[in-house]
């Protein structure tokens, strides 16, 4: 495993001490320097050339989406997690800053001892650190491996031979028709995703039409009040409405519902018998979890049989497989975002290798996937 070098940027000194701290003892990590704000920051990149920034949101001269924003300019290569505060300003500027591409975040706790902080962050910043070095090994060497040969020469009279990327669109239009052919129309979409997800979503939702003909439920994991400033942004930018999901309220088509953060988001039968309805709930943790795709996937599996989609995309772990499975087996549509264009290929990963999705696709090609399954 290649060293890993980070700096560790907050205008606290409390924070700049637990962060350096919990690096200090993960393998392979070495924590090159610190910066009380931006400007500092970003004076130090070119001498202490870091692979990672640990980026405090709210900071004065220049706030972390500031900050991100010239790094992008000066040092795209450089990956960034961002550390956030609990409130409105801070889970809004997060979740721009993810949209922008930062890797991850983490959250600030607002209370307790120096050590509880401590312990609160290192649960969540080491699988963090360690996914992000797992990523850049795998990119080191596969920028070490020769490309394939491009084929340039075909025969005398005859068409030119189809490019790697003519044959690939061709493949990917082939497996959607077979997609669309298969089983019944799907009257939902289930969507699991993590690490990587509001870059992944602000893409991917503006692709879908406004009037798409089904309610779309989304687990994407993140703690309170965050999965109502992703829902606001998303709302923004796309033509079906976005919404985080209410308890009790009933599930319309065209409209997207986002679980809420720390809780657990199920599909119900309403009394009436005839429509379904959204239950949240503080049920337990599921892989870690909650939100959790496999407790929506599973309901999703039970209400909606034979007439549903389930998507699982970029993320840490493995939260949505059993989901998915499932719904497989009740009859569903499975698609899955392939390694090349996940943030981290986690959650995608066991659903493509056990063989139950029906078709993988890049981030570019979900949202014509979801279409191909709810048109008939």
């Amino acid at each position: 495993m290649s060293q890993l070098r980070i700096l560790v940027v907050d205008d606290t000194i409390v924070y700049r001490k637990i962060v350096s701290d919990i690096l200090s003892t993960i393998p392979g990590v070495q924590v090159v320097g610190s910066a009380n704000n931006g400007k500092v920051a970003l004076s130090r990149i070119s001498a202490l050339k870091p692979d990672l920034i640990t980026l405090d949101v709210e900071m004065p001269e220049m706030n972390g989406l500031e900050v991100l924003e010239e790094l992008h300019r000066i040092a795209p290569e450089v990956g960034v997690v961002m550390l956030s505060t609990l409130t409105t300003r801070g889970s809004d500027i997060t979740i721009r800053a993810l949209e922008l591409g930062a890797f991850d975040f983490v959250p600030k706790p607002q209370s307790g001892s120096m050590a509880e902080n401590l312990a609160a962050v290192r649960s969540i910043l080491v699988p963090i650190i360690q996914t992000f070095q797992r990523r850049k090994d795998i990119r080191e060497r596969l920028r070490g491996m020769p490309s394939p040969p491009v084929r340039k020469t075909f025969l005398s009279g005859t068409a030119p031979a189809p490019s790697a990327s003519s044959t690939a669109a061709s493949d990917i239009g082939q497996r959607m028709q077979k997609l669309a052919a298969r089983r019944s129309r799907s009257e939902i979409v289930a969507i699991g995703i993590s690490t990587g997800g509001p870059n992944a979503l602000a893409r991917m939702m503006p692709m879908l039409p406004g009037e798409i003909g089904v309610p779309i439920l989304i687990v994407q994991h993140m703690p309170p009040i965050f999965t109502a400033s992703l829902a606001k942004s998303l709302n923004a930018k796309c033509a079906i409405q976005v919404k985080e999901a209410e308890q009790g309220e009933i599930i319309k088509s065209n409209i997207a519902y986002i679980a809420p953060g720390g809780k657990q988001m199920k599909v119900v039968a309403a009394g009436d018998g005839k429509n379904r309805v959204i239950k949240i709930t503080d049920d337990p943790p599921e892989n870690s979890c909650r939100p959790s795709a496999d407790y929506l996937f599973r309901s999703v599996a039970s209400h909606y049989v034979g007439r549903a989609t389930g998507v699982i995309m970029t993320g840490m772990g493995s939260d949505g497989s059993a989901g998915l499975r499932e719904m497989k087996n009740s009859g569903a549509h499975i698609i899955a975002q392939d390694e090349a264009s996940c943030t981290v290929f986690g959650m995608p990963k066991e659903p493509i290798e056990s063989g139950i999705t029906d078709i993988v696709v890049s981030l570019n090609d979900i949202a014509s996937a979801i279409l191909k399954t709810v048109r008939p």
